[in-house]
């Protein structure tokens, strides 16, 4: 009889996986994807226990926190669980979790140019700022600050950050009511799980939206459902049976538009008819162009709303630090889960981002890479009316993206791979929708990965992409 663990041992000793690490340079993102890819090929199965983060880090002859944050990171995401102190296992249903999902932001990685979405450009990030905030944390911080202490993170994090968000977004908020969490997707596991020991198993999701997110609530044992959207946002009639809502207000990802007014009033009139929840994605909140920011919706019901923040698209994505506003109710079942799933923000890094918004170095910084991605975007608007009239971009007063329509017949595929093997990452609506099936065909198209040095020669391969499929439109509409 095998050992229990050698299945999990095997594998992390192997060569195959060994290779795998050193042909991606052995770092955290590859480790992550192995073991991602060892779970939907059921090498590893529910409830195998995974070596210690210490075990596995000197097997493969990498650091121990590169193998904690993989772990904290596919914990996060569903396909592992934790408890502190305890063993490090694959989750159950984590071996059905869905292998056609896509992870926008992998290919960027290995091609010269890139227009992906659901990154910032990371070269702008305030490195001074933050090295000036984190030495005035260091120096000014209680020594007790540097050990393990409230549950919902930093006290002085939660307090500027509750401040922060009354004024920019219209939160209803006391800082008793922040979670600390290590981003969105940590966030979002939180809730799921939280909601499931609550007694719901459904949450609606719009459609189209991240596939990711699909694959963090059914790996936490939620039942995923489409919400529809329109031109409006997302409908305010959720399929029947459902109390538990996840919507992005200010922004649809991937389509667009804003929630429409009506349907804002519309869906917290749901909420309160149904003893309903609505977690609110705030993902890209801060960066609206051509008008006034729309307000938070959890502004309009406080005890219905659960606010969600990250600064992954603000300052960068590897810092792995998001927010929750938390309903009183719903506070304790919360933090709670957060303990379980194990993984917690580095408190330097809680401390030094208190610093960096009370100091306003943050919101100085927001000016500057608005502004930074308006330009961008009026670039990329330029360029599409130059080359590409004929197709039509969505979705292009505010965020970091915008939705290229593509006519009927184009394969989005076809111009993803194009792009490809051009040297360029885009990615395609497909994967978005719940069931793509009979879908229109689309192309989301992001101006904040780029450094500013590569950004006119990811536009200029762009073209080169979409010429064809210009001329082929152009050639079917010309009058016979």
């Amino acid at each position: 009889m095998k050992r229990a663990g050698s299945i999990a041992n095997n594998w992390a000793s192997s060569d195959a996986l060994k290779h795998a690490l050193a042909q991606r340079g052995g770092r955290r993102a590859a480790l992550e994807d192995a073991i991602r890819s060892a779970i939907r090929s059921n090498r590893l199965r529910p409830s195998d226990p995974l070596p210690s983060s210490r075990a596995l880090a000197r097997e493969l002859a990498l650091a121990r926190g590169t193998v904690a944050e993989a772990y904290a990171q596919l914990t996060a995401e569903g396909y592992l669980t934790a408890r502190p102190g305890g063993t490090t296992r694959v989750a159950a249903g984590g071996a059905t979790a869905d292998a056609t999902g896509t992870t926008v932001a992998t290919a960027a990685a290995r091609l010269p140019f890139t227009l992906e979405v659901g990154v910032p450009d990371v070269s702008a990030f305030p490195r001074a700022a933050w090295s000036t905030a984190m030495r005035r944390a260091l120096r000014t911080a209680p020594s007790p600050r540097l050990a393990l202490g409230d549950p919902r993170g930093a006290g002085e994090l939660r307090d500027a950050l509750a401040g922060h968000l009354r004024r920019t977004r219209g939160v209803v908020v006391d800082a008793g009511q922040v979670v600390i969490t290590c981003g969105f997707s940590h966030g979002l596991a939180i809730l799921c799980r939280t909601l499931r020991g609550s007694g719901l198993d459904c949450l609606a999701m719009e459609d189209p939206c991240l596939d990711s997110h699909r694959t963090i609530a059914t790996g936490a044992g939620l039942r995923v459902v489409p919400l529809e959207v329109d031109e409006q946002g997302a409908t305010a009639e959720p399929p029947p049976g459902t109390r538990a809502l996840l919507l992005t207000p200010a922004h649809q990802f991937p389509l667009g538009m804003t929630l429409a007014p009506g349907r804002r009033t519309a869906l917290i009139g749901w909420a309160n008819a149904h003893d309903g929840l609505i977690v609110e994605d705030d993902y890209d909140g801060e960066y609206r162009y051509d008008h006034q920011p729309v307000g938070a919706l959890q502004g309009l019901a406080p005890d219905r709303v659960i606010y969600a923040g990250t600064v992954s698209k603000t300052l960068a994505p590897a810092l792995r630090l998001g927010w929750l506003v938390v309903p009183p109710r719903l506070l304790e079942p919360t933090v709670a889960t957060k303990g379980l799933l194990g993984a917690e923000p580095s408190a330097i890094e809680q401390l030094t981002m208190a610093e960096l918004l009370q100091s306003g170095a943050y919101d100085r910084h927001v000016r500057r890479t608005r502004l930074r991605y308006r330009h961008r975007r009026d670039r990329l608007l330029e360029l599409l009316s130059e080359h590409a009239p004929e197709l039509t971009p969505r979705g292009i007063a505010a965020g970091l993206h915008v939705l290229l329509d593509l006519p009927s017949g184009v394969s989005e595929d076809g111009l993803v791979d194009g792009a490809a093997a051009a040297g360029l990452a885009l990615n395609a609506l497909g994967p978005f929708w719940h069931d793509s099936a009979g879908r229109p065909g689309g192309l989301t198209i992001g101006y904040a990965a780029a450094p500013d040095h590569a950004y006119e020669q990811s536009l200029a391969v762009l073209a080169e992409v979409l010429r064809p499929t210009t001329v082929r439109f152009r050639r079917c509409a010309r009058p016979t």
